[in-house]
């Protein structure tokens, strides 16, 4: 079944029977697999151009490190790695630009800078008012599940529910239409062992009685190496 992503700016993308690639851009130092590779402008645009040369129809440009044990910066610094990009992404129009925040205004403005997704890796609940930015700029939002910072529930599947049924009564309350939002299991998110993140890939189906479409982040997973070896 075909589905249209209202995003920013009056951008759409249509999310169909084809995957659709979101390209990783880390503007950081310490970012789990390629931390310090593309924390210069000049390294993070050409990534971005090869990503896109490469298939990806989104880019998502993210100025702190989401790994675990990864050292906080302040809003302030965030802004000054990601606000140039997506800037000057938006100029060159190669990609939809989507940016990985948790900060509300962080995510204004990026919206304002071009940023056409709102990507938050703690599911609206850290900093609720992300939702608001959402809700007022139009924005695509990515609303990813996660267990850090909370008692999570035995069972993989109920515990992505709880959550996440949480996250999208934010997100309404904060004027959210539906046909804006995208669930994100999380995979590696406080998913405390390679077999619950398989236990959660081999039921993946089960989350589309959520009725949103759904993004997949399993890149370069801890959890894919011990499966693998």
């Amino acid at each position: 079944m075909m589905r249209r992503w209202q995003l920013a700016h009056g951008r759409h993308l249509d999310l169909g029977d084809r995957a659709v690639v979101m390209g990783i851009l880390n503007v950081t130092p310490d970012s789990f697999s390629d931390g310090g590779l593309f924390d210069a402008p000049g390294q993070a645009l050409a990534q971005a151009s090869r990503m896109v040369a490469e298939g990806a129809a989104i880019v998502d440009v993210g100025g702190e490190s989401t790994r675990p044990n990864a050292v906080p910066i302040t809003a302030e610094e965030e802004q000054a790695r990601i606000l140039p990009i997506i800037a000057e992404l938006a100029r060159r129009g190669e990609a939809l630009i989507s940016v990985d925040t948790f900060r509300a205004g962080t995510a204004r403005l990026a919206v304002a800078a071009g940023a056409h997704i709102v990507n938050d890796v703690w599911g609206l609940q850290r900093e609720p008012g992300i939702a608001k930015v959402a809700g007022e700029t139009g924005a695509g939002l990515v609303v990813m599940h996660t267990g850090r910072g909370r008692a999570k529930l035995p069972d993989v599947i109920e515990d992505q529910f709880v959550f996440l049924r949480r996250s999208l009564e934010i997100a309404r309350e904060a004027g959210v239409a539906d046909d804006r939002i995208v669930l994100d299991p999380g995979f590696g998110f406080a998913k405390e062992t390679p077999e619950e993140n398989l236990d959660l890939m081999a039921r993946f189906e089960e989350l589309h009685a959520l009725g949103f479409p759904l993004m997949a982040g399993t890149s370069r997973k801890r959890f894919v190496g011990a499966a693998t070896g």
